[in-house]
């Protein structure tokens, strides 16, 4: 293994597909990223709310190893033990009754979609439409494009995959009106994330399961960025008492490692052998990874950090927000976003945060991101709040 952390200076083999600054990360651990010049960075991205344990945990670390030295991978054709031990671990954790896995929340949300319209073309007569929203993101399949809500998209890769038909966040009598004889289900986020962390209302989302069920639709949530312990309960559905049909997860599902989930309940699971597989679904390599990271979730008292961490962030950046003359704080446990207003450009803010050493996300020009490692420390949030009130300033 090579440990030369010499800085690259050629990148014209990657393809250019986002607007990369010239740093180059060589080392992380915890909430903490290390540059080829020795430089530190703290991290409060975290890979957009994947590395849920922070960078390089060792439980995650550990599990690889171990299962790296037993199997990697005997097809998804046969069953491996760890896939199997892990399925029951999640599906019991979730309340629902099967899972397939699958390596990205984009995969894992296609699957809901073809199993959605599966169980349309048996139950509904062929329904095949599903109500999304706007503002929401589902991936970059093209049918998760076609499902997602977000503008930049409108006119790429056309033609979209058709049938999702697009309303209000929070608009359960503009849901009503789309419902018809071609609707299948509906599908969103709890807690849209990549259109600037803008919640459902709860009364929204016991609203839409009661609507749902009386129209005989299926309702789907999306927490591939709110599952796992992001928003403080296991899963953002908890915080309601709502009940899914379909569930899809990612992102933190892995703590850092290619691996999603679809889960349903017993009465949907409609696919029959060959409508849906893949290579690498299953592998008892990402599964060791995925049942350390649930476990860790697990532990006793860890909700709890979470919970008391996400107070902690919240004051402090409704303190800064009134200092400075910003906006609300929306989200909910360590999903956050904090309003800038018109006062300054998200994006530019988080370049000059980079230069000081902090990694903040602008997912919309007046709004910046905060999703941390859930096992982030107090201090380490009062350090990205001085560093941010510098920003400010």
């Amino acid at each position: 293994m090579t440990t030369d952390t010499a800085t690259p200076d050629d990148f014209s083999a990657l393809m250019a597909i986002t607007h990369w600054p010239d740093v180059v990360f060589v080392r992380g651990e915890g909430s903490w990223l290390w540059d080829t010049t020795g430089k530190r960075y703290l991290d409060f991205i975290q890979g957009w709310a994947v590395n849920c344990l922070g960078h390089f945990p060792p439980q995650v670390a550990n599990a690889l190893a171990a299962q790296a030295n037993t199997l990697l991978n005997c097809s998804p054709a046969y069953y491996n033990a760890p896939m199997v031990d892990y399925a029951q671990a999640l599906t019991a954790a979730a309340g629902m009754e099967r899972v397939f896995f699958a390596n990205s929340g984009a995969e894992a949300n296609e699957g809901a979609i073809k199993l959605a319209r599966k169980w349309g073309s048996l139950h509904r007569d062929g329904a095949y439409e599903i109500i999304t929203t706007v503002g929401g993101f589902h991936g970059r399949t093209l049918a998760t494009m076609s499902a997602s809500g977000k503008a930049a998209w409108d006119g790429l890769f056309e033609p979209k995959v058709p049938g999702f038909p697009k309303v209000p966040l929070n608009d359960l009598a503009a849901v009503e009106a789309a419902i018809s004889d071609n609707t299948v289900a509906v599908m969103l986020e709890p807690v849209q994330g990549e259109s600037g962390v803008w919640p459902a209302e709860d009364d929204y989302l016991t609203g839409l399961r009661a609507l749902t069920e009386k129209h005989g639709i299926l309702l789907i949530l999306d927490e591939i960025q709110t599952g796992m312990a992001r928003t403080g309960a296991m899963f953002a559905k908890e915080h309601t008492g709502v009940a899914p049909d379909i569930m899809t997860l990612g992102k933190g599902i892995g703590g850092g490692v290619p691996l999603a989930a679809l889960l349903a309940r017993e009465e949907i699971c409609c696919f029959e052998p060959g409508d849906q597989g893949g290579t690498y679904n299953g592998n008892a390599l990402m599964a060791a990874a995925g049942m350390a990271v649930l476990e860790s979730l697990s532990a006793p008292g860890f909700l709890d950090h979470v919970n008391a961490a996400s107070d902690h962030l919240r004051g402090g950046l409704e303190a800064l927000s009134a200092q400075h003359g910003l906006g609300t704080v929306r989200g909910r446990g360590l999903l956050l976003a904090l309003s800038l207003g018109t006062r300054m450009d998200s994006a530019e803010l988080a370049a000059r945060g980079l230069d000081a050493g902090l990694l903040l996300n602008a997912p919309a020009p007046d709004s910046l991101r905060f999703v941390p490692a859930l096992n982030v420390s107090l201090g380490e949030i009062d350090d990205m709040l001085a560093i941010l009130d510098g920003l400010l300033t």
